[in-house]
């Protein structure tokens, strides 16, 4: 079966992150990112798939790493579904050529609707229910390379 997918849409805390955060006595906010990642996600480029970070936080860090990335970024989505709806309407594509990865209760929606709902190991046990695979390594531990692979293993080829 050919892997019908047009774009992947990431969560950012707990999938690009391991969803720990430090704040400084002035309030500002720091996390960890893979660097693999920007990397991994460049790969996914070549297979000329889009790709857009998906989060509810309202943070720089968010902004900040999806420049470094070359990459959309919607943030302050409190209501992720209404998110996936405004990609899903930019690109007039359907929710079926959507591969999600997520990792929280708040991506069930989305997770629900996609075609393509993966997680990482590490995520809450209602979205490794309903995840179609499960990533081999904990949010923030190079969780794209995992992609790709996911991707090459399952026969996706340049559309």
């Amino acid at each position: 079966m050919r892997l019908k997918i047009r774009l992947i849409v990431y969560d950012f805390d707990g999938v690009l992150t391991d969803n720990r955060v430090w704040v400084s006595e002035d309030g500002k906010e720091t996390v960890a990112c893979n660097r693999s990642d920007g990397w991994w996600m460049g790969e996914i480029r070549k297979l000329d798939l889009e790709q857009v970070i998906l989060s509810t936080e309202v943070n720089p860090v968010v902004s900040a790493r999806g420049r470094k990335l070359g990459m959309e970024v919607l943030q302050g989505q409190k209501n992720k579904e209404d998110g996936l709806a405004a990609i899903v309407a930019k690109r007039n594509i359907s929710c079926e050529e959507i591969l999600y990865v997520g990792n929280d209760c708040n991506d069930l929606g989305c997770m629900r609707k996609v075609g393509y709902p993966i997680a990482p190991q590490d995520s809450h046990p209602e979205i490794l229910r309903i995840a179609h695979h499960v990533i081999p390594a904990n949010g923030g531990s190079g969780i794209v390379r995992h992609v790709y692979d996911w991707l090459i293993s399952q026969g996706y080829l340049i559309p």
